[in-house]
């Protein structure tokens, strides 16, 4: 089958056409340019690239378009496709259609920690065995690809309903596909949440917190959306979710058909629902994070994590719940899996040392994810002056929705740098206001400046930052290439 992606450069996109390659499919893709790392990556896994949205591009013409989510009513080629009377799909049903049926989905969904929580189910399973494929929306660095397709094929056995029985009466499921749940809708002609196609077997809901307001313009909208995810769960599934957060709490209670098994840290107020996998966060040292585990009020065993902070214990015991509970995996091996897990590209990633002065890049935009991200960090270097270099990109991050918040967000932070907004066209009254986020950090004792570019932001690292400082870089996106403009001011040593 020739496969077609619009828009085909984006992470989920693009790691879905490297599925259907490695599926046999002839695949091919468009896009306004192929920049690293997604551009490199194509090409090394055999998809024909062509550059701008043209409709001379489906010829000759494909047996799927898939139909990128970036794309507006107006995209010529889109559009062709359309007007033509192709079999059109997008990212969502492809993904379900042809790689999902006949194995059972583990779809991550939540506000924070999805895409670490992943990348850890992932290789929990792959460790136990079970020949999992994914698609995850970040690099979990012990693997190769950010996807992944099992190696074995389903038996037509395991075709016939959900959780199969063993002689022993217990349950056992297909193959496992781990999915990153995202929440964003699917295309400009289906405007339905992505991961409510996903088929879940188990579902995990990490956390709720209103996010993508171009999507959802308030709070019960969003919850809506997650209504919608666990409603899909079916009554032979099992949800693990977060009973920490009280969002989470109330959709599930609502909503849910299938078994549910809550998740927490010790000292949580669990909103009166007892949490069957409990962790209790032991030393943490620099780069690791201990904890033990409670599994139905029993000690479970002490469990080691090679990256700092209380919201990585989080994901890790969200991970444990689904591939022990849901694909019966041993605990002694998820304990070695995460004690070998490497962490994702991107979330606490250390890109860069020069000068003495460490340079990480994380993905963090929102408040909370900022927080989480700076504590883990303070906690791993407490020494030296900790810097939060940070562009707000998205569409919620550069609205005023978050301006409280994110006046909080920076507390474990020595220096603030703000970037220009990412979204210069929203309206004055509806946008994150960086001169009074300034103001409101000098208050709370931090150095704070909002840079006039990311020229400036480099600038000012490289003339301030003395040996021992810490440098975080938190961008949802590319970042105006300061990482390489970084790694070129720092190796020439001036001041």
């Amino acid at each position: 089958m020739h496969v077609h992606f619009v828009a085909v450069a984006g992470t989920g996109m693009g790691a879905l056409a490297g599925l259907f390659k490695a599926a046999g499919h002839e695949v091919s893709g468009s896009d306004v340019s192929f920049y690293p790392p997604m551009g490199p990556a194509l090409e090394r896994w055999g998809i024909r690239l062509m550059t701008g949205f043209d409709p001379a591009h489906l010829d000759p013409r494909p047996d799927l378009v898939v139909i990128g989510n970036v794309c507006r009513p107006t995209n010529p080629e889109a559009r062709a496709a359309i007007d033509r009377g192709m079999r059109v799909t997008t990212m969502a049903h492809a993904l379900a259609e042809h790689m999902l049926a006949g194995r059972s989905p583990l779809v991550v969904a939540g506000t924070h920690g999805k895409t670490t929580t992943s990348s850890m189910c992932a290789w929990i399973l792959h460790e136990a065995g079970k020949d999992p494929g994914f698609l995850i929306g970040g690099l979990p660095k012990n693997f190769e690809a950010s996807f992944r397709l099992p190696e074995g094929a389903a038996s037509a056995s395991d075709r016939r309903g959900l959780p199969l029985l063993t002689e022993a009466g217990v349950s056992r499921r297909r193959t496992p596909f781990v999915v990153e749940g995202d929440e964003y809708d699917t295309a400009f002609f289906e405007k339905t949440p992505k991961f409510w196609h996903y088929r879940p077997e188990v579902g995990v809901v990490t956390s709720m917190e209103h996010d993508h307001v171009d999507i959802y313009p308030d709070a019960a909208s969003y919850e809506a959306a997650f209504r919608g995810f666990v409603e899909r769960i079916p009554e032979a599934g099992l949800l693990v979710a977060a009973a920490h957060d009280p969002r989470v709490v109330d959709v599930v209670t609502r909503s849910a058909r299938s078994e549910v098994a809550w998740f927490a840290l010790e000292g949580d107020d669990t909103h009166g629902e007892p949490p069957h996998w409990l962790a209790a966060p032991a030393e943490a040292g620099a780069g690791r994070q201990s904890f033990d585990l409670y599994a139905g009020g029993v000690m479970a065993g002490r469990f080691a994590l090679r990256m700092p902070g209380h919201h990585n214990v989080r994901n890790a015991v969200a991970a444990i719940a689904a591939a022990a509970q849901g694909f019966g995996v041993p605990l002694s091996t998820a304990t070695s899996a995460l004690a070998r897990f490497d962490g994702v590209r991107r979330r606490q990633d250390l890109v860069l040392e020069a000068r003495g002065v460490r340079v990480y890049d994380d993905f963090a935009h929102h408040p909370t994810a900022v927080d989480e991200t700076l504590r883990a960090l303070r906690s791993r270097h407490p020494e030296g002056a900790l810097w939060a270099v940070f562009e707000p990109r998205s569409a919620t991050a550069c609205r005023a929705l978050h301006q409280e918040p994110y006046a909080r967000a920076f507390g474990a932070a020595d220096r603030v740098v703000l970037a220009p907004l990412g979204r210069p066209e929203i309206a004055a009254g509806e946008r994150l206001d960086l001169d009074r986020l300034v103001r409101d950090l000098e208050r709370a004792g931090k150095r704070a400046e909002a840079a006039a570019s990311v020229d400036a932001i480099v600038a000012a690292i490289a003339r301030d930052a003395r040996e021992g400082d810490t440098v975080a870089l938190l961008s949802n996106g590319a970042f105006g290439g300061i990482h390489d403009k970084l790694r070129g001011a720092l190796a020439t040593g001036a001041r």
